[in-house]
């Protein structure tokens, strides 16, 4: 959620016989833009995330073209009228130092504006979390980049509904067991190499959230997790290497169920699901 100009030299006018004197081909008028280079292939993304780019783009855009303004709008310094006074109009093409130009002063480039903290706020206290459950999503890693918005997003039940396929009137098991909302947050690794979705569920009571995780089962082979007691493992691996590898990992901390899914090239790795559900669950544990 993206980055992702090349100026043709000045070339001369078609040849023509000179004559007295040799044609010269007109020099480009200053501040011509030079032709935009076609642009890249990107990867399709969800329509939220296509618009959180394309404002970003925008705004680098916005923020190159304020800089080419100030540096190539700003007239030069005249020469000085006393050396102008004294040539004669056939003068020796010959400028004195004096009556050259003076260069304009570089300009630096614009100061980026700072991320806009959040204003998400949640509190947990003997297993219990109040206020918005988006602030127990598993915080995004030093140059991770959020897939939609970086605070995560509220799940609608007609959204929760989408998550089952087969059949099963999911919502309304929720709502027996005591359900009362959901969010979910995706992002990118630094390296680029892997995909994280977090989804928390919350319920009225541990003893719900643990009684729903425990039959969130998934159809694949299971693998052991570290360092999150009760958690469960699951793993789809690719059967080429150039394909994606998925992991699911699933457990509970107080009144909240929570899902980590990781999605890699090739095989996936067992210790970066155990690693990632670890600091998911401290953050469901401590609240920072």
């Amino acid at each position: 959620m993206s980055a992702h100009d090349h100026v043709p030299p000045a070339g001369s006018g078609p040849g023509t016989e000179p004559t007295t004197e040799p044609a010269t081909a007109p020099e480009p008028a200053p501040g011509t833009p030079a032709p935009a280079a076609p642009a890249a292939a990107r990867r399709k993304l969800p329509r939220a995330v296509a618009v959180a780019l394309a404002t970003a783009g925008l705004l680098a855009v916005t923020a190159t073209s304020a800089a080419v303004t100030v540096a190539v709008g700003k007239p030069e310094s005249r020469p000085a009228v006393a050396a102008a006074t004294a040539a004669p109009a056939a003068a020796s093409p010959t400028a004195s130092p004096s009556a050259s130009a003076t260069a304009a002063p570089s300009t630096p480039p614009p100061t980026p504006a700072p991320a806009p903290k959040s204003t998400v706020q949640g509190t947990v206290s003997g297993g219990r979390h109040d206020g918005d459950l988006r602030y127990f999503l598993l915080p995004i890693p030093a140059g991770g980049e959020s897939y939609g918005p970086a605070d995560g997003m509220p799940l609608t039940d007609e959204e929760m509904a989408e998550e089952s396929d087969d059949g099963t009137d999911i919502m309304a098991i929720l709502h027996e067991l005591g359900y009362k909302d959901a969010a979910t947050r995706a992002y990118r690794t630094a390296d680029g190499k892997a995909e994280v979705t977090v989804t928390l569920l919350r319920f009225t009571s541990a003893a719900q959230a643990e009684f729903f995780a425990k039959n969130d089962t998934r159809d694949l082979p299971s693998i052991e997790v570290t360092g999150d007691p009760g958690a469960r493992g699951y793993i789809d691996k690719p059967k080429q290497e150039a394909h994606t590898g998925s992991m699911t990992g699933i457990s509970t901390q107080g009144d909240v169920q929570y899902t980590v899914d990781v999605e890699v090239k090739g095989t996936p790795d067992k210790a970066l699901l155990s690693e990632l559900m670890k600091r998911q669950r401290d953050w469901l544990t401590t609240g920072r």
